[in-house]
């Protein structure tokens, strides 16, 4: 016959034939014979055998997760890439949240070692100082200052101590001891030591040194604290946060999307990149979830930083206790008379010394040599080697790009071009059953926009109980950062006097505090004061044993072994006002 003739008679199945040579289709003869060579060389790769490879494709039916069409996957091919898609998947998350890990292992690692380099360093100062001034004396007794910074110490490792309490009990039982050894022509009873210890507010004997060194190493010590403890927490969060259980349906998506491909015979074809997001989007729903905690974590972190680069300025506070101790000692001793004649009208006079002459308080005072304060090469030296306004500064340029991490995740792992293919690459890629453009939207993120999610369904009415335990250990964390902003201290607020441990004078500003900040300044956020009155001090009630008296703070406290151990610190710095003279 004619072809011409054919072409007028069937012109519709001509059009047709012609059709199907221009788009590639394959009849089932063809499908079924073609080559599964490339499959099996990849899926060889990746360290499975073989033996149930099909050599050329079949028929899919048995399939479960892919299309339904030839294949080159038997049904136990298909199980071990949804397996495989699934480690590819927990994988390509840790290899993404590495760098926050990184981040707040090493930098809690580094900044703990530098606060705890600053208190050792510290101690040494007190140590080389008050050797070089008292020699054997204060070696005999160098204990009693082991156990200050013991105390220290606990603190800042997150041990139960009010510093607040420390501090306030050190300062009345200085003024004890202080007072005794000024007058030594005197006895004095415990009553009448607790008397003078009851008008400490009244007679400031040591000016205003208590409230400087108090807001000082409060705040300082309860940054730092914080500070360290959120770095923790960061990387504690970062570990639990990562640590997925795809489910079923997630399994699903990440099958459909990666191997698929491999399983029709084209293994180098990659999946869309929209498609790759709304199965990103869809397997990490609860952790976009953290996103709105996670960001106002990073910004508490932040801002702590700052302070510490400025007014809590953690070297500074500690290298001020042993110099403000020694301009406390001779504060009161160069005041020493007007405060014992304070003294002596409102508590009585007291019983002389036996074997003394009895002297005016001013031939008391008048002649003793005064305890001498320090000169700059004699005071704390800060951390050899180390800076912290570098380690705050390093740590700064770290902590902007976690913000919105969480809701990121999915397009920093769909960008991984061995992951998905590229966004401009639209109608050359893996659209969930065949190669071409992906044309569903990509879904919001979030467990509860998953609602329309086309690649994964995900139960929005059952939200992930973990990660709602993350959410709360965030806001706890925060709110421990932000406080600390203030020199709060939020394990004490509910006891401390005013607003948190040395929140009460965070308002206030000192001739020797740091430049650039205060009330003054552009910078110079106050809080709010406590309009609450401060409650009265009741009598403490001593019980002898030992050295060891337990008596009730100014809070109705009842005093901790450190406040013990504080006050043998007190003993021997009262006792090196009397002494000091006779050495020089």
């Amino acid at each position: 016959m004619d072809p011409r003739l054919s072409v007028r008679r069937y012109p519709l199945l001509v059009l047709l034939c012609a059709a199907a040579a221009l788009s590639g289709t394959r009849s089932p003869v063809a499908a079924a014979g073609r080559s599964c060579a490339d499959t099996r060389q990849v899926y060889a790769e990746k360290g499975y055998g073989t033996d149930t490879a099909p050599l050329t494709q079949i028929s899919g039916e048995h399939l479960r997760l892919c299309p339904q069409d030839y294949t080159c996957c038997s049904s136990q091919m298909e199980e071990t890439l949804a397996l495989q898609s699934e480690r590819d998947f927990m994988k390509a998350v840790e290899e993404n949240s590495q760098f926050l890990l990184t981040t707040f292992s090493q930098r809690h690692r580094r900044f703990d070692e530098f606060f705890r380099e600053i208190i050792d360093l510290s101690e040494k100062s007190v140590n080389q100082m008050f050797t070089k001034t008292y020699g054997l004396l204060f070696t005999q007794n160098a204990h009693v200052f082991q156990e200050l910074f013991v105390e220290l110490r606990r603190y800042y490792s997150g041990g139960s101590v009010s510093l607040t309490e420390v501090l306030s009990d050190f300062w009345s039982r200085l003024v004890e001891r202080v007072f005794s050894l000024v007058n030594p022509q005197y006895q004095f009873s415990e009553d009448y030591l607790e008397c003078v210890s009851k008008h400490t507010e009244q007679l400031q004997p040591f000016g205003d040194v208590p409230r400087k060194l108090r807001v000082q190493v409060s705040r300082a010590f309860i940054a730092a604290r914080a500070l360290s403890q959120g770095l923790a927490t960061g990387r504690d969060i970062v570990n639990k946060a990562t640590k997925l259980t795809a489910d079923s349906e997630c399994v699903r998506g990440l099958m459909r999307q990666w191997y698929c491909p491999l399983c029709r015979g084209q293994p180098s074809l990659r999946p869309c990149h929209s498609l790759c997001l709304n199965v990103m989007k869809g397997c990490l729903a609860n952790q976009a979830d953290l996103d709105t905690e996670w960001n106002n974590f990073i910004d508490a972190l932040y801002q702590v930083s700052e302070k510490l680069e400025g007014p809590f300025n953690m070297e500074l506070a500690a290298d001020s206790i042993s110099v403000k101790v020694s301009e406390a000692i001779m504060h009161m001793q160069e005041n020493s008379v007007t405060i014992s004649t304070k003294v002596f009208q409102g508590c009585g006079n007291p019983r002389p010394t036996p074997g003394r002459t009895q002297r005016s308080p001013k031939e008391s005072g008048g002649n003793r040599r005064p305890f001498r304060t320090y000169s700059p090469e004699e005071k704390p030296t800060t951390a050899a080697g180390t800076n912290l306004d570098r380690l705050v500064t390093e740590l700064k340029e770290r902590l902007r790009p976690m913000q919105g991490f969480w809701v990121s995740l999915p397009h920093t792992t769909c960008n991984d071009e061995r992951l998905a293919a590229d966004v401009t690459n639209e109608e050359r890629c893996w659209n969930g059953q065949t190669r071409g453009r992906y044309l569903p939207d990509v879904t919001g993120d979030g467990l509860v926009s998953q609602i329309n999610n086309p690649e994964v369904e995900v139960d929005i009415a059952r939200p992930d109980v973990r990660t709602r335990q993350l959410i709360m250990e965030l806001r706890v964390a925060t709110n421990k950062l932000r406080h600390a902003q203030s020199g709060q201290d939020m394990d004490f607020m509910d006891s401390e006097e005013g607003s948190g441990s040395g929140g009460g004078d965070y308002g206030e500003r000192y001739n020797d505090d740091w430049p650039g900040y205060g009330p003054n300044s552009p910078s110079y956020n106050k809080p709010p004061r406590n309009p609450e009155s401060n409650p009265a001090k009741p009598p403490r009630v001593r019980e002898k044993g030992g050295s060891k008296w337990n008596r009730n703070n100014g809070h109705g406290r009842v005093r901790s072994a450190t406040s013990r151990l504080t006050s043998s610190l007190l003993s021997l710095c009262s006792f090196l006002v009397t002494v000091a003279p006779m050495w020089r």
